[in-house]
């Protein structure tokens, strides 16, 4: 006789502090032959179905269905139950080429297919949502349901295909909670994620002061909200779990008519209170777009998707069941692309060679010149010497040796185009968070430039606007402007005649910080003293505008450090920065949470809301 649920529940929860930090996982999500102990403690715990309801998924499924591959589960204590509807895309044969190379480890598979019609009526595209394909959605999850109920399982997770469960723990996490109805809380690129905290009578989005310190982890904790959605986990095993379901609806039900109200409302009616977790990162969400967006846009805002989960982690990855066509980085029109990076940063190294390549660029390292390494007189060998007079205009302090590494290996850069007469090229620095479309927008623009024979020689492609002053656009080019004074140096275009114009001002004898020493080149720089030093002060530079790229962290972010304040002063060894983040490294309060132009709106609804 089975012990009582109970008894299970508690000696899951004790196995879970038994395990402390797991082992590293291997493609399985184990780390290693389990021992007869843990298979005998693995016999234990609680079975589960995965449902998976896919369609038109084929860009999010290969790293949806790594996600799944690297739980920390047994698989043979998993049911999977999917199905796929209605597809123009591949994704029925890639979900039929993965579950022939898993069933053999799963519990069991169930799969649903419906290969014709390819869409559904009255349907304006395949991101559209009729109240057919609502109906259909509910009928899916119901059927998922019961089969779980019918194999007395002890819990059923449904994780749409555009959420990807990064957190191998997931699982396990959210068992242990001990919850009816519990989501962990997913990330997006956006004020968007999977759960609301506060409905109307009429049950639609309601604003509350609990949603952004939540989205932000500024609250921490697992909490009752009213609706969660995307991926969540149902505990069947308790009492007031026996009635939800997802079709028909409730007798009573006057809500929007689509699966996630609908059991929000049966949630409600059966007093089964949902939860939502968000102490751990747990996972990524696409941010739906509306009925308007091709399956081309959905792709490219997935790859934007796959650089966030690089830059914030843990990092998304391919199942190595399915294959994937190769990518084929290029230069993308560049003469080069270099990407600057300090030798002891092999993590950002590492972090950007992975985005570079999920945007099929290819890069040439740069290896930078690491301030740290560099003594006063070293420095003065080199024959650099401080600006007369140089002082930052926010903290007052005088050079570091990390601002002076920084601007020698731009320097380095600048060099290397010339000599080799590079007409156009693309410099990267290792902390960068790339924008949705950047590579297309990117594209675009030097497109614009060649059609048009627009004379640039710098276009910066993120920065820092010091000043709130509007700037001149630019006529003949959408979204170029003539920028003011700025900050930054982490992403631009310069050409061969502007490299030349940067070297033959001989700024190592008169050194100031690099993105100092550009505002000063194009003369948009407010301190006259500086600039009196720089007779030829012509440099044709724009910026793109909305900016493609932004740090990748600003100072106070748990994960910020600065390689050019964190060093000491530029001709005394001894004398260390104190400075834990200027003016250039905070946040800019009129950005968005990126430090750019907020470009989605907030959601108000569950489906179609952006």
């Amino acid at each position: 006789m089975p012990p009582p649920v109970a008894l299970l529940r508690c000696a899951f929860a004790l196995l879970l502090l038994g395990l402390g930090v797991p082992s590293p996982p291997t493609e399985e999500g184990g780390g290693g032959p389990p021992t007869r102990e843990e298979e005998e403690e693995e016999d234990e715990l609680p079975t589960v179905v995965v449902a998976i309801l896919a369609r038109n998924a084929q860009h999010s499924l290969p790293h949806y269905l790594g996600a799944l591959d690297r739980l920390d589960y047994p698989a043979e204590r998993i049911f999977i139950w999917c199905a796929t509807d209605h597809n123009v895309d591949n994704t029925t044969q890639m979900l039929q080429e993965w579950l022939g190379a898993v069933e053999k480890h799963y519990r069991s598979i169930v799969w649903r297919s419906v290969e014709e019609p390819r869409s559904y009526p009255n349907e304006l595209g395949p991101k559209h949502w009729t109240e057919p394909r609502f109906e259909q959605m509910m009928r899916l999850k119901e059927e998922a349901l019961t089969f779980a109920r019918s194999q007395e399982a002890g819990y059923i997770l449904f994780a749409d295909t555009d959420s990807i469960l990064t957190n191998n723990q997931t699982l396990k996490f959210l068992i242990a909670q001990n919850k009816s109805v519990i989501a962990p809380m997913m990330d997006s690129q956006t004020y968007y994620s999977n759960f609301w905290c506060g409905i109307t009578p009429q049950g639609y989005y309601r604003r509350t002061a609990d949603y952004f310190p939540t989205k932000n982890r500024q609250r921490l904790g697992c909490f009752a909200v009213p609706m969660v959605f995307g991926t969540f986990l149902i505990d069947l095993q308790k009492e007031d779990t026996l009635g939800l379901a997802f079709y028909p609806p409730h007798p009573t039900y006057s809500w929007p008519f689509d699966d996630i109200s609908v059991f929000a409302y049966s949630c409600q009616v059966t007093g089964a209170e949902m939860f939502l977790c968000n102490q751990e990162r747990f996972g990524y969400i696409n941010v739906p777009m509306g009925s308007h967006q091709t399956l081309e846009e959905e792709e490219v805002q997935f790859v934007h998707l796959v650089l966030e989960a690089i830059v914030d982690g843990p990092p998304m990855a391919r199942s190595r069941h399915l294959y994937v066509p190769p990518k084929h980085p290029t230069k993308i029109g560049f003469d080069e692309v270099f990407l600057i990076n300090l030798a002891r940063r092999p993590d950002r190294r590492q972090r950007m060679r992975e985005a570079l390549f999920e945007l099929e660029i290819d890069p040439l390292m740069v290896d930078a010149v690491d301030g740290r390494a560099l003594n006063s007189s070293s420095i003065k060998k080199l024959g650099i010497d401080l600006l007369p007079g140089y002082y930052d205009p926010f903290s007052g302090r005088t050079l570091t040796k990390g601002e002076v590494g920084c601007f020698l290996s731009h320097h380095h850069v600048w060099k290397e185009i010339v000599e080799r007469g590079l007409e156009k090229s693309l410099v990267l620095e290792d902390d960068i968070r790339f924008e949705a479309y950047f590579k297309r927008r990117l594209l675009k623009l030097m497109d614009e430039l060649e059609q048009t024979q627009f004379d640039w020689e710098l276009i910066y492609l993120g920065r820092k606007q010091v000043h709130s002053d509007e700037e001149e656009e630019v006529a003949e080019i959408p979204n170029l402007v003539v920028p003011e004074y700025s900050y930054w140096t982490l992403a631009y275009v310069l050409s061969r005649r502007g490299a030349q114009k940067l070297i033959e001002a001989q700024p190592l004898s008169k050194i100031l910080p690099v993105d100092e020493f550009l505002p000063v080149m194009y003369d948009k720089h407010p301190n006259e003293d500086f600039k009196k030093y720089f007779s030829n002060r012509d440099l044709r530079a724009f910026s793109i505008w909305p900016y493609v790229a932004y740090p990748s962290h600003y100072a106070g972010d748990a994960e910020w450090m600065s390689d050019t304040e964190f060093s000491t002063i530029w001709d005394d060894d001894s004398r260390k920065t104190t400075w834990s983040g200027s003016q250039k490294t905070m946040k800019d309060v009129r950005s968005s949470s990126h430090g750019g132009p907020i470009s989605y709106s907030f959601p108000t609804a569950p489906r179609d809301e952006l």
